[in-house]
């Protein structure tokens, strides 16, 4: 007899005691008393191509692939699609996406059993998300190909790909996958500020990914510890001086008040954000304001900021130069002029994650599939809820 209650109860009981390997047999458990057939766990590949069952899933079903079909749409659209006896549901972390929850019922659902499998899929992706780190079904399952360890000590410190929350949305997108070494991006909401860093380390491999892992960890830490824009590049630069002398890294390090639309930041020798507007270009920011990371010391003036106020919808995205500098088999570089026009007309086609998935997916293209170099962006956008005059 359904009991969707008694589901969710038996669901939540694996907060305390599972792995994530646990999830798939205790959906199958669970799911007589949804009046479902089956309910399946599909998570995303690290290449954003397909969406594959988690490890342990009983009969070990086929993966989906993300264009091209109803679970793809799901993820894509992160909305509910549906056909005769089938759901798809997006399984949604805030802002990013993991997967897909499939659910095969015995007729087709009605508006109850719709309501209660997105409650069903909201709980799945936070048990996934609050349980990946206790075993590595997850990664198993999202990772096709083996993981170079440059890229496995990257990808170990990145923050997840979207966020949306604050009246500001940060999407990103970082390839190749299993061989990144020398890009890295980050972000946090603190109070009104959203904080946003790109950097594109010099050299690839271990020696890269311990260089970019000392950017990183430095630029968090001169943000917790409360240092404004120039202190945090001054921070970067001197320890980046001080245990990689000779070393250095591009970066961008910005900021964005969401109570004013007001964004800073510093190019350190790193090409200029793209600023979108109504669907066309504005002029590039000015760039370089400082010299790339660990270089510092050469200038004796500090960094120069630049700030614009920006409107409401305002797009900037923020790329490292194995974007534009991508090259087709006969050597014509992807160039800014062809990135610019991608991301306008993507931008009004889908979501701005879907817009950096396919992104990337242009740019690999673009190469022939054997990337020069690594290929990174993360896009902004500052969207403040509209102000609503109250009624006397």
């Amino acid at each position: 007899m359904p009991d969707s209650m008694e589901a969710v109860r038996r669901l939540l009981d694996l907060r305390y005691r599972s792995r994530p390997e646990d999830l798939p047999p205790a959906l199958a458990d669970v799911a007589p008393l949804l009046d479902a057939i089956t309910v399946t766990v599909l998570l995303v590949d690290y290449e954003q191509i397909a969406l594959w069952p988690l490890q342990g899933t009983p009969g070990e079903p086929e993966s989906r692939k993300v264009d091209g079909t109803l679970a793809g749409h799901a993820f894509r659209t992160a909305q509910t699609t549906d056909e005769q006896e089938c759901l798809w549901l997006p399984l949604l972390h805030g802002a990013e996406r993991l997967g897909v929850l499939e659910v095969w019922l015995k007729s087709a659902p009605d508006e109850t059993q719709r309501r209660d499998f997105r409650v069903i899929a909201a709980l799945v992706a936070e048990l996934i998300a609050s349980r990946r780190f206790y075993g590595d079904a997850v990664e198993r399952t999202r990772r096709r190909l083996p993981m170079q360890l440059a890229a496995e000590i990257i990808w170990s410190q990145l923050p997840p790909l979207t966020f949306a929350a604050n009246d500001a949305l940060v999407t990103a997108v970082l390839e190749p996958c299993y061989d990144v070494g020398g890009d890295a991006f980050d972000y946090a909401a603190n109070g009104d500020v959203v904080h946003v860093a790109l950097f594109d380390t010099v050299g690839h491999g271990i020696s890269a990914s311990a260089l970019t892992t000392l950017t990183l960890n430095t630029y968090r830490n001169a943000r917790r510890s409360g240092l404004d824009l120039a202190d945090t590049y001054r921070s970067i630069d001197k320890w980046i001086r001080r245990q990689h002398p000779g070393a250095f890294v591009t970066a961008l390090l910005a900021e964005l008040d969401t109570a004013t639309g007001t964004y800073r930041r510093i190019s350190a020798g790193h090409p200029s954000e793209l600023f979108l507007r109504d669907g066309r270009a504005l002029p590039a920011l000015p760039t370089p304001t400082a010299l790339p990371l660990g270089l510092g010391h050469m200038r004796a003036r500090p960094p120069a900021i630049t700030e614009v106020t920006l409107e409401p919808g305002d797009t900037l995205m923020l790329y490292t130069d194995g974007i534009t500098e991508a090259r087709s088999a006969d050597g014509e570089l992807f160039g800014l002029d062809r990135l610019t026009d991608f991301i306008i007309a993507q931008l009004t086609k889908g979501s701005p994650a879907e817009t950096m998935r396919k992104l990337i997916h242009e740019i690999v293209s673009y190469e022939n599939g054997e990337l020069r170099d690594d290929a990174t962006a993360a896009l902004v956008q500052w969207r403040p809820a509209p102000v609503t005059l109250s009624r006397w």
